[in-house]
C-alpha cells in the first residue's frame, strides 16, 4: 500500500473516531513514553458489528466487546487508552487494516502483548471467475450486500490477510480472537441461537485493493504464525451462534472465553482452556465447537500467564466500575458469573471485595440488569474498606429463586395454529413456560422434523419433503434423544407426550445452578477415569480454584489433562467408568452425584450401605450419606467385578454434577429413598425416577448448610440461600460415542 493511499484511509479512521491528528500523535507520545517502561505493554484492537446494511442484524456482537474489554482492563491489567474500539460503521475494511497497522504493527515491540477480535459475519468469498477458488472472510460494513447483485466486489477483509497481519507483527505474544463463522447450512432445523455466517451472493468476489494489501503482507510478513488463534467453530460446516439472556445477548463463544477467563487461574494451559469452553458451549445444547489454531509446534503448554500476563493470580466473579454515595454503592460487572447461573443470579446475593492489602469488604446485591449490576456494603464493613473503580469482586452467597421454570421457544417455523395449540399444551404443565424462539431467552425449542431426517442433516443438501413430527430440541438446533413423535401426531398430544422429559431437563437445569467450581472455598478435585487392565485412564479433571495458591496452581495446572483442543472429553459406549474425589480441606465433605446420561435420562448415584442380615434372608441396605474425611480420596462409585458402572449408548453428550456439602444430604436422601428401587448391597448408579423431586431436595439441603442465612435478609421461602464456604458442585460434560 502507497504511503499516500494509507493516509488517506488513516485520516478517514481518526474522523470517524472523532480524534485530531494532534490528539492522535499526542497518544503516540505517551505511547512511546510508555514503551520505556520495563514492564511488556499490552495493545488490543476490538471489532464488532451488530448493524449490517440490509442484512439482519447481529445483536450480540457489541456485548463481545465490552466482555473483551472489561475483561482486558481489570483481569490483565490492560490500559484503556490501548484498547482500541471500532464498531458498526466505524468497522469498514480499510478503517481495520489502517487501524491493525498504526495501532498495533507500528507500536508493538519485542515482549509485547497483542489481542485482536472480531465479532461479525463471516462468508466464503470468490477470489476469482472459478468456483472452486473461494476463501474465508470476515464482512466487514462496507461490504458488498448478500442480496445485492449489482455490486461484484466485495470489500471484505479476507482470513487469510487477518493472518499474514498477524504475522507483521513485532512481538509473538499475540491472540486473536474471531467469533464469526463462514458456512451457511441448506437445511435449517428448530433453533434458539442466531449465527453469524452469511450467504453471498454468487457474482461476488474479492475487492482487487484486498488482494493488493495481501500480496504486500505476504512479501513482508514472517513465515510463520506465532500468534495464538481463537476461533469460534472447530469445524468447517459448524456456525457460531449468539446466545439470548434477561438484559442482553452476546456470542456463545466470546461469553464462555471471557466467563472462564475471569474465573481460572493464570497456569491454565491455552489447549485447556479451549477444551474447557468448549464443554461450557454444549452445555447450552450447542454443537459448535471452538478451535485453538498454532502456527508453531510446540505451544501446547502456553499459558495464560505467557499469552495474556494476568495482572493477579486472583480469580473473581465481577469487578467494580463505579461508585457512588460516598463509597457505600458501587456497580458491578459480573461477566465471571457462569451463564446458566447469570441468569438467575438473585438480590441480596453476596460478594466480597478483593483488596491487595487483604482488607474484605462484602457487598450486598440490590439490583442486576443483564451484567451489570447495583450493590451496597453491608452493614457493618463501612469504615473497614472504600470500594474502588478496578477493584475484584468473588462470589460469598449466591441466592436464587425457588420458582424456576423450564423455558420451551416455539420454532418460527411453526404455523399459526401450531403455536396456539403449543401454548395451550404447555401451560397445562407445571413449572413450565412456552416463549416465541428469538423474543425471549429459553433453554428448549419445540419444533418440526421432517419423517426420515438425522440430527446431522443439517450437513446434508438433500431436502426431505414428508409428513411433519414434532420433538424437542437444544438451543442449538440437537435434536434431544427420544423425543420425536409419530408423523401425523397433534401438537397437543406431542406436548403432553413430551411432559417427564421436560421435568427431567427442568431437574438438571435446577442442579447445574449450584456449579461453582471458580467460587467454591471447598478445596476438592475430582477425575473422571476410565478403568481397565493396566491403570486407570485419566478422562478429564476438575478443581475447585479459590483456594489455590499461585505456586500450587502453577504445579497443578501445568499437569493437568490436555483433551484434544477444541473437542469436549469422548467416553466410548461399553467404557466402565469411575470418579477418583479428594478432600483436600481441613474438615469433612459429603457427596452427591446427579446427572443426565446420553439418552437424556436422570440417573443418581444411590449410596446404598450394607446393613445387618434379617432373619428372614432379607437385604436390609440402607441409603446413607457418603462422607470423605479431610486428605481422604475415594473412588465412586466403589464397586466390585459385574457390578461397575458401564456407559451405555445412544451416542449423544452426557453429563454429570457432583455437588459437595458440609452437612449431609438429609432430603436428598430422603428423596432417593421414595423411588423404591430394589435394594442393593454396594453404591449403585441407577436411573433417577423422581428427578424433580431430588433436585428441589439438593438445593434444600445446600440452603440448610448455609450458615449465613439466618444473617441476610431474604425470604427463604421465596429463595435459596448458598454460601460459598459450605458447597461445592463440578460439572462434567463428555461425549458418549
Amino acid at each position: 500500500m502507497k504511503r499516500r493511499t494509507f493516509l488517506q484511509r488513516f485520516g478517514s479512521l481518526l474522523a470517524v473516531l472523532g480524534i485530531t491528528e494532534a490528539e492522535w500523535f499526542s497518544l503516540g507520545n505517551r505511547y512511546q513514553q510508555a514503551l520505556a517502561q520495563p514492564s511488556s505493554r499490552k495493545l488490543a484492537l476490538l471489532i464488532g458489528i451488530n448493524q449490517y446494511h440490509q442484512s439482519q442484524v447481529l445483536n450480540g456482537c457489541l456485548t463481545d466487546i465490552e466482555l473483551q474489554q472489561e475483561l482486558l482492563i481489570h483481569r490483565f491489567g490492560f490500559q484503556p487508552s490501548d484498547i482500541l474500539v471500532l464498531t458498526d460503521e466505524q468497522a469498514n475494511r480499510e478503517f481495520i487494516e489502517s487501524a491493525f497497522l498504526e495501532h498495533l504493527v507500528k507500536q508493538a515491540k519485542l515482549g509485547d502483548v497483542v489481542v485482536f477480535h472480531f465479532s461479525g459475519y463471516g462468508c466464503r468469498v470468490r477470489l476469482g471467475t472459478l468456483a472452486e477458488a473461494v476463501q474465508n472472510a470476515l464482512i466487514t460494513t462496507d461490504g458488498a450486500d448478500s442480496k445485492s447483485q449489482a455490486t461484484k466486489n466485495a470489500n471484505y477483509l479476507l482470513e487469510e490477510t487477518l493472518m499474514l497481519m498477524l504475522r507483521s507483527l513485532p512481538t509473538e505474544r499475540v491472540t486473536a480472537v474471531l467469533d464469526t463463522s463462514y458456512y451457511i447450512p441448506t437445511t435449517f432445523l428448530p433453533t434458539g441461537l442466531r449465527i453469524r455466517s452469511r450467504q453471498m451472493a454468487k457474482e461476488a468476489i474479492v475487492a482487487t485493493a484486498e488482494l493488493e494489501w495481501q500480496k504486500q503482507l505476504r512479501e513482508k510478513a514472517a513465515t510463520e504464525l506465532s500468534a495464538i488463534v481463537l476461533s469460534a467453530t472447530a469445524d468447517p460446516n459448524q456456525v457460531a451462534q449468539e446466545i439470548q439472556l434477561s438484559g442482553f445477548s452476546a456470542g456463545l463463544f466470546t461469553y464462555a472465553l471471557t466467563q472462564y477467563l475471569w474465573e481460572t487461574t493464570p497456569a491454565t494451559t491455552i489447549p485447556v482452556l479451549i477444551s474447557r469452553v468448549g464443554s461450557m458451549m454444549q452445555q447450552f445444547g450447542s454443537t459448535q465447537q471452538p478451535n485453538l489454531l498454532m502456527g508453531k509446534k510446540n505451544q501446547q503448554r502456553v499459558t495464560l500467564s505467557e499469552a495474556f500476563v494476568p495482572l493477579s493470580t486472583q480469580s473473581a466473579e465481577g469487578v467494580v466500575t463505579a461508585v457512588e454515595d460516598e463509597g457505600k454503592t458501587v456497580h458491578l460487572w459480573l461477566a465471571g458469573l457462569p451463564l446458566q447461573v447469570l441468569e438467575y443470579y438473585g438480590g441480596n446475593s453476596r460478594l466480597t471485595l478483593v483488596s491487595q492489602q487483604g482488607e474484605t469488604a462484602q457487598l450486598v446485591l440490590r439490583s442486576r440488569n443483564g451484567l451489570t449490576a447495583k450493590a451496597q456494603l453491608a452493614s457493618g464493613t463501612e469504615s473497614k474498606i472504600t470500594p474502588q473503580i478496578g477493584q475484584l469482586v468473588q462470589e460469598t452467597v449466591r441466592v436464587l429463586p425457588r420458582n424456576i421454570n423450564l423455558t420451551v421457544a416455539l420454532d418460527g417455523g411453526l404455523e399459526r395454529i401450531e403455536r396456539v395449540d403449543a401454548t395451550s399444551a404447555f401451560a397445562t404443565i407445571e413449572h413450565v413456560t412456552s416463549v416465541v424462539a428469538g423474543e425471549q431467552p429459553a433453554d428448549y425449542v419445540f419444533g418440526e422434523l421432517p419423517d426420515g431426517r438425522t440430527k446431522d442433516l443439517i450437513a446434508s443438501t438433500a431436502l426431505i419433503v414428508s409428513p411433519s413430527r414434532y420433538g424437542l430440541f437444544s438451543l442449538g438446533s440437537e435434536l434431544i434423544p427420544s423425543t420425536i413423535g409419530e408423523a401425523g401426531e397433534a401438537v397437543k398430544v406431542a406436548v403432553q407426550r413430551l411432559k417427564p422429559t421436560l421435568q427431567t431437563l427442568l431437574a438438571a437445569k435446577l442442579w447445574r445452578l449450584t456449579d461453582n467450581e471458580g467460587s467454591s472455598c471447598l478445596s476438592i478435585k475430582a477425575t473422571l477415569e476410565i478403568m481397565n487392565s493396566i491403570a486407570p485412564r485419566v478422562v478429564m479433571q476438575r478443581e475447585t480454584m479459590r483456594t489455590l495458591s499461585a505456586e500450587t496452581a502453577s504445579k497443578k495446572q501445568l499437569n493437568q489433562v490436555n483433551t484434544e483442543p477444541g473437542r469436549i472429553p469422548i467416553v466410548p459406549i461399553g467404557s466402565k467408568v469411575q470418579y477418583r474425589i479428594q478432600n483436600m480441606g481441613t474438615q469433612p465433605v459429603y457427596f452427591m452425584l446427579l446427572g443426565l446420561n446420553s439418552a437424556r435420562n436422570a440417573i443418581a448415584l444411590y449410596p446404598w450401605q450394607k446393613g445387618d442380615d434379617t432373619e428372614d434372608g432379607t437385604n436390609n441396605a440402607l441409603l446413607e450419606d457418603i462422607v470423605i474425611a479431610p486428605g481422604e480420596s475415594l473412588t465412586l462409585p466403589q464397586s466390585t467385578t459385574g457390578f461397575e458402572w458401564v456407559i451405555q449408548g445412544p451416542a449423544f453428550l452426557s453429563e454429570n454434577q457432583l455437588i459437595f456439602s458440609t452437612a449431609p444430604f438429609t432430603q436428598t436422601r430422603n428423596a432417593l429413598e421414595t423411588t423404591k428401587h430394589p435394594r442393593a448391597d454396594r453404591q449403585r448408579i441407577q436411573p433417577l425416577l423422581n428427578p424433580l423431586e431430588v433436585a428441589n431436595a439438593l438445593l434444600q439441603d445446600l440452603h440448610n448448610a448455609s450458615s449465613v442465612k439466618a444473617e441476610m435478609n431474604v425470604a427463604t421461602a421465596e429463595a435459596y440461600v448458598l454460601d460459598v464456604n459450605n458447597w461445592a458442585s463440578l460439572g462434567f460434560i463428555y461425549e458418549v460415542i
